[in-house]
């Protein structure tokens, strides 16, 4: 996991719940909406989206997923 990738999953998930919620101000739906596009995001670009039972198929998903949704949900508070 890179922090250079991190910040840019972040960054698309932030961009992705200005989509979803139609809007740009900050609230707390739209952090958390942020934060789950982020952690989604995180989890397609580690190429670990197979989870069973809640558990990720390989443990670098879950540092990229975190840091992914972390970064999303202040992003989405700063617009």
């Amino acid at each position: 996991m890179s922090i250079e990738k991190a910040v840019a999953i972040g960054s698309a998930g932030n961009a992705i719940s200005k989509k979803i919620t139609g809007t740009s101000e900050v609230s707390a739906g739209r952090t958390a909406v942020a934060a789950g596009s982020g952690a989604v995001l995180g989890g397609v670009a580690a190429g670990t989206v197979a989870i069973v039972a809640g558990v990720a198929a390989a443990p670098v998903a879950i540092p990229l997923a975190l840091a992914g949704a972390a970064f999303a949900g202040i992003s989405s508070l700063f617009d």
